[in-house]
């Protein structure tokens, strides 16, 4: 564990470091037929939420699945596949490499079958859980007077707060991409996205018009906060978000919104409310600017890049710079 780095918990809407004692040793994600063996092997329990075809030689199902996650079911030297097929006494055919397509398991018993595909399913879940997320979901807040306040406190943060440690220019965000992110998404080929965009439009149609019943909702960007316990080692600033008419309409939505997703199995549960803030400075841009989709609340999990954090004491304390 990276002693500055430690794993992060939510109390209260704030993140608080978890200083572990005794950190259980760390195993290379490269040799995955030991990293995933655990998931594999995890799920015996027949489920009959899917179709069994009944075959001439036993039966037979198939998993529709994203291509860049075939490698880890085969496994280092096809050890992962082998062990799946002993253990269930199954066939498994998968795709070859570059190519799309269902994986097609067979065997002459039906819970073995089951068996196998409900090991596989665990075992892509879990490699979707470390993939780096592609998409997110988010409310722009892109009118033109907030991007102006917001170049405003730019420009009075740099201005008497550069001796800082850690604040320079790089790390705020692009005035035009402004958000209020509901959750992020790891979508591995079309099908996915496709599938994504229709859960959104099916959304709008049944609750969210409804919820919004019409009416324009005027949000107001007002303060800031950090993420963490230290205001003098902050990785995340952001701006607190709010309907001006005082109703709960904005967060109802986006709650709904990542409750959708989450069942749809395309966003992965991080809390149990979405928390509504804009990004205003991360020092994931510090060193790639290309990085505006990222600013979500870190997880602390194992391989996430190194940040050189900044001290926003003087930012938090001076009046002139909490309104935005």
């Amino acid at each position: 564990m990276e002693v500055l780095r430690p794993t992060l918990i939510n109390i209260g809407g704030r993140i608080y470091r978890k200083n572990t004692v005794q950190e259980a040793a760390y195993q290379n994600e490269e040799e995955e037929e030991d990293f995933y063996r655990e998931s594999v092997q995890c799920a015996d329990e027949p489920c009959d939420d899917f179709v069994i075809e009944e075959t001439e030689r036993g039966f037979q199902c198939s998993i529709n699945l994203p291509s860049q996650l075939f490698k880890y079911i085969i496994g280092k030297k096809a050890e992962t596949k082998r062990n799946l097929e002993s253990e269930t006494r199954t066939s498994i055919s998968i795709p070859r490499q570059g190519m799309e397509g269902d994986i097609v398991i067979t065997g002459q018993n039906r819970n073995g079958v089951i068996s196998a595909r409900t090991r596989i399913e665990l075992l892509a879940e879990t490699i979707r859980k470390k993939q780096p997320f592609t998409h997110f979901l988010s409310f722009a807040l892109n009118h033109p007077e907030i991007q102006d306040r917001f170049l405003q406190f730019k420009e009075e943060v740099l201005s008497k707060c550069s001796k800082d440690h850690g604040i320079e220019s790089s790390i705020f965000q692009n005035p035009a991409k402004l958000h209020l992110t509901i959750g992020t998404l790891v979508l591995l080929n079309e099908n996915e996205v496709t599938e994504a965009c229709q859960l959104l439009h099916s959304c709008k149609e049944e609750f969210l018009e409804k919820i919004a019943a019409g009416k324009p909702m005027e949000v107001e960007v007002s303060g800031i906060e950090y993420m963490n316990d230290d205001p003098a080692m902050v990785d995340v600033l952001y701006a607190k978000v709010q309907v001006k008419d005082g109703s709960e309409r904005l967060q109802l939505i986006a709650d709904r919104l990542m409750q959708r997703f989450v069942g749809s199995g395309l966003m992965l549960k991080d809390w149990d409310r979405v928390k509504l803030h804009a990004t205003v400075m991360n020092t994931l841009f510090r060193r790639d600017p290309l990085a505006e989709g990222r600013s979500i609340i870190s997880s602390g999990k194992p391989g996430q890049r190194e940040r050189e954090s900044f001290d926003a004491r003087n930012v938090l304390k001076a009046p002139y710079l909490t309104i935005l």
